[in-house]
């Protein structure tokens, strides 16, 4: 199992900037595919984006704007989150799995692993 601890979240105006970090313990984060989800209060948990083999994914709202990228070195994935808007509030999970086929980086139920979270609130 790996174990991920995020940070970096906090309160920013709209069209600011933060860079969120999972940083990974306990087994080589390149072993796995990582991704980041999120969830508004009252909302449902929603996939953000994903990092498999070479290859990211991204949700529409946030293509152009959010990069995800990883550090094998330091066994860490991040989030730079670029332009933010007032929706983008919420609580961001990191979460890591194995054995993911293209079809299910967006699922959140396919992932194993998970951060306890790190709160990103854009407001004026």
């Amino acid at each position: 199992q790996v174990q991920l601890v995020e940070s970096g979240g906090g309160l920013v105006q709209p069209g600011g900037s933060l860079r969120l970090s999972c940083a990974a313990s306990g087994r080589a984060i390149n072993r796995y595919t990582v991704a980041w989800f999120r969830q508004a209060p009252g909302k449902e948990r929603e996939f953000v984006s994903a990092f498999k083999g070479g290859d990211t994914h991204y949700t529409d709202s946030v293509k152009g704007r959010f990069t995800i990228s990883r550090d094998n070195a330091k066994n860490a994935v991040y989030l730079q989150m670029n332009n933010l808007r007032l929706e983008d509030t919420a609580l961001y999970y990191c979460a890591a799995g194995t054995g993911l086929i293209t079809s299910r980086v967006r699922v959140g139920a396919a992932y194993g692993n998970w951060g306890q979270g790190t709160q990103v609130t854009v407001s004026s």
